[in-house]
């Protein structure tokens, strides 16, 4: 048994990224954040759908379409195939906390 809150540095200098399960055509990944952010320039564009939920803490996603989604504790969004999109911010105060599955529709 594993725990997705555990194991989480104080202090991260990149983006934390665990596959935790996989099959053919899904990925369940967990991602932790403080204070990170994708560059200016670097966008996102996925071959998958993705389903993301906030298990914990804030962040902004921003999309190359325009407008910004602010998310926090349970929120979650499902982006596109080749949406383009970036992490605008997570909060350096506290880790944000993903869970995310990727998955074709």
């Amino acid at each position: 048994m594993k725990n997705l809150f555990a194991s989480i540095p104080a202090s991260l200098e990149a983006e934390r990224f665990e596959e935790l399960a996989g099959g053919k055509d899904v990925r369940i990944e967990r991602i932790v954040s403080r204070g990170h952010a994708s560059p200016v320039c670097g966008w996102y564009d996925q071959s998958q759908d993705e389903w993301v939920v906030v298990l914990q803490g804030r962040a902004v996603l921003a999309f190359e379409q325009g407008g910004d989604v602010a998310l926090s504790t349970g929120d979650h969004v499902t982006i596109p195939a080749h949406c383009r999109h970036r992490v605008k911010w997570t909060d350096p105060q506290q880790a944000a906390v993903w869970l995310a599955v990727h998955f074709s529709a």
